[in-house]
């Protein structure tokens, strides 16, 4: 990857020790709870690679606990993660598991609670930055550092522009977007990511939208 900044290389503040098993992770498991909509009352984490060889040792369980706590890569609670889950009622289980076509510091969190579940494949690509590469079996790549809009809709005529004229509509830039389907005319889902932070009404304006089934955000800096 092509380093933009000096933290790019250093990593961020964080507990560690490391900053791609550690504030990686963090920063995996708060994407995931964000785009999730709230703490799930179960977290299956399923690890790959050197993740699952060295999760304990390097603490990436407690950071992606702590990440779905909502916590920032630098809380001195990221410590304790792991009996404060359990505290404020998160079921957590870890697996590991071998994938030679995933990032070799991949994690799938299957986040449940009372009415739904979602699955996120995450992965932690070097000082501290991440990136989301499967959601609810949909293959995606984008970066967790962006403000964020996932938007699971029907494939049909005229969705994009119908997307797009809202977010103008907001004076919001959009720096990325991909859209993704399992088969033509069936589910979708776009990924929009935008340079500004987006408005708590944005959300809800495309939710609006006919054929628009559910639509997530995260706003994570």
């Amino acid at each position: 990857m092509r380093f933009k900044d000096v933290f790019s290389i250093i990593g961020p503040g964080m507990i560690g020790p490391s900053s791609s098993h550690t504030a990686g992770a963090v920063r995996i498991g708060r994407a995931a709870r964000h785009l999730f909509g709230g703490m799930p009352l179960q977290a299956e984490l399923t690890l790959y690679g050197s993740f699952a060889e060295t999760y304990e040792g390097h603490g990436t369980d407690l950071a992606l606990a702590a990440g779905l706590l909502d916590y920032a890569t630098d809380d001195e609670r990221i410590r304790n993660a792991l009996s404060l889950a359990k505290a404020l009622g998160m079921e957590l289980t870890f697996n590991a598991a071998r994938d030679p076509t995933v990032h070799p510091n991949s994690v799938l969190l299957t986040l449940r609670s009372e009415n739904r579940e979602d699955s996120f494949m995450g992965a932690s690509i070097g000082g501290g930055n991440a990136e989301m590469t499967k959601i609810n079996g949909f293959d995606v790549k984008f970066s967790v550092h962006n403000p964020t809009l996932l938007v699971f809709h029907a494939d049909r005529l005229g969705m994009l522009a119908a997307f797009t004229s809202l977010i103008e509509a907001e004076w919001l830039n959009i720096s990325y977007m991909d859209v993704n389907r399992k088969s033509r005319a069936g589910d979708a889902l776009t990924v929009i990511q935008t340079d500004e932070r987006l408005s708590g009404k944005l959300p809800d304006r495309i939710r609006a939208i006919e054929g628009v089934r559910r639509v997530a955000s995260m706003n994570l800096s």
